[in-house]
Order: C-alpha cells, then sequence, then structure tokens
C-alpha cells in the first residue's frame, strides 16, 4: 500500500532532543548556560545535547520543559495523550511494585498456587505469568490499561468470610421460603454454623456446600 493510503498509520518521529531544546530555549528566552543554572546541569551538557553528541537524562529534559511553562507526554498515534500507570495500584507484601508488563489480579482467582505451601500467608495479589510462547498479540486483546487498584476487603480470608455471610443468607431465605411453604414442619430450629474455614475454601459455590473432611456442622439448606 502506497504511503497516505487510505490505511497508512504515520510512525511517529524520532526524539528529536536538540530541536526540543532549542524549542524550550526559544520559549523561555534562555542562553545554553542559563537554562543549564535553571536546571542544574552543566553548559556543556546542553550544548552536548544540542548537536546530539550525548543525551540528556529524562528528569532534565522535563525540568527543562517546565521552565518554559511546558510539559513532557507520552503521545499514541492518534496524537491522544498516554499518562503513565497508576501510582496508587497494588503492590505486594514488600509493598513493591508488580512487573507492569504483567496483569494483576486478585490471589484467589489463582488459589492453587498456594494449596502446596498452606503454612504460609496467602498474599491478596499476585500476577499472571507468561510463557515464552505466548504471542504478545493476543496478550494486549482485551487486557487492563493498568493495574488492580486496592479495595476494603481484597484479602482472601476477608472475601472468604464475605462469601460465608452470604452463603448464611442465602441458605437463611430458603429455610423461610421452605417454612413457608410447609416443608420443614417436623425439621429441628436454625442453627449457627460453625464449619471451619476449610470449607470455603473447598466450596465453590456452585450448588450445595461442600465440607471438609473434619467437619461437625456439615450445615445445608435442608
Amino acid at each position: 500500500m502506497e504511503p497516505g493510503g487510505p490505511h497508512h498509520r504515520r510512525v511517529p518521529d524520532a526524539f528529536d532532543l536538540c530541536g526540543l531544546l532549542r524549542r524550550i530555549r526559544r520559549r523561555a528566552d534562555l542562553s545554553q548556560r542559563e537554562l543549564a543554572a535553571r536546571i542544574g546541569t552543566s553548559k556543556s551538557a546542553i550544548a552536548a545535547a544540542e548537536t546530539g553528541a550525548a543525551g540528556l537524562d529524562a528528569r532534565l529534559v522535563a525540568a527543562a520543559a517546565q521552565v518554559a511553562d511546558l510539559r513532557i507526554a507520552l503521545l499514541d498515534l492518534s496524537g491522544t495523550e498516554v499518562p503513565g500507570m497508576d501510582p496508587d495500584a497494588v503492590r505486594d507484601r514488600g509493598d513493591r511494585r508488580f512487573p507492569a508488563h504483567l496483569d494483576t489480579l486478585l490471589s484467589e482467582q489463582r488459589g492453587s498456587r498456594w494449596e502446596h505451601r498452606p503454612h504460609r500467608p496467602q498474599p491478596t495479589y499476585t500476577f499472571d505469568r507468561r510463557t515464552p510462547r505466548t504471542d504478545p498479540a493476543s496478550r494486549a486483546v482485551g487486557r487492563p490499561d493498568d493495574h488492580l487498584r486496592p479495595r476494603p476487603g481484597d484479602a482472601p480470608e476477608e472475601r472468604a468470610r464475605a462469601r460465608r455471610r452470604d452463603q448464611l443468607r442465602s441458605q437463611a431465605a430458603e429455610r423461610e421460603r421452605r417454612l413457608l411453604a410447609g416443608e420443614l414442619r417436623d425439621r429441628p430450629e436454625p442453627f449457627e454454623c460453625t464449619c471451619p474455614p476449610r470449607c470455603d475454601q473447598l466450596d465453590d459455590w456452585s450448588g450445595r456446600p461442600v465440607h471438609a473432611d473434619d467437619c461437625r456442622c456439615c450445615c445445608d439448606v435442608g
């Protein structure tokens, strides 16, 4: 297809550090020496960057732009500004950011990773790994723009308690329905659930409750 055709996508020009620095100095009406003094570097560093003999730290370029009431930004091929990743996104237990190129998720969505380590605390968040066989193009389809943000109740034990509460409410509603329908006339009064946490880990919530082998409660709506 010839350049300029209906499906032609313009490739952005290379980063023109020389031209940008000169534009900044033009807008701010500063000499190389004056700009260098304003951003905390040497006149020779500015001169080398403007001639293409050397680069310049991105933080210095950003500071130089600010001097001229400008700012450095990322743009996509359509010219739309693309922000940096969310600084308040979830972190691991060491308060480190997760790898930017991987997708974060709640650890319980990959609970099998901790089944063989029952004595190690399960983290709240984890990330999806990838293999060398994974096609980069397929990874990009439908993926979130950013990592998760922490929310109250994300911890595995909190989510387990919430599911148990929902299950007990559902059981109580079902029992009430059956009482009103006359199906439980000879049944004992409702009891309090004493299932151990292991029951919640085994249950997939798709049908009647699943119980651990050592569960003495074994509660059910029936």
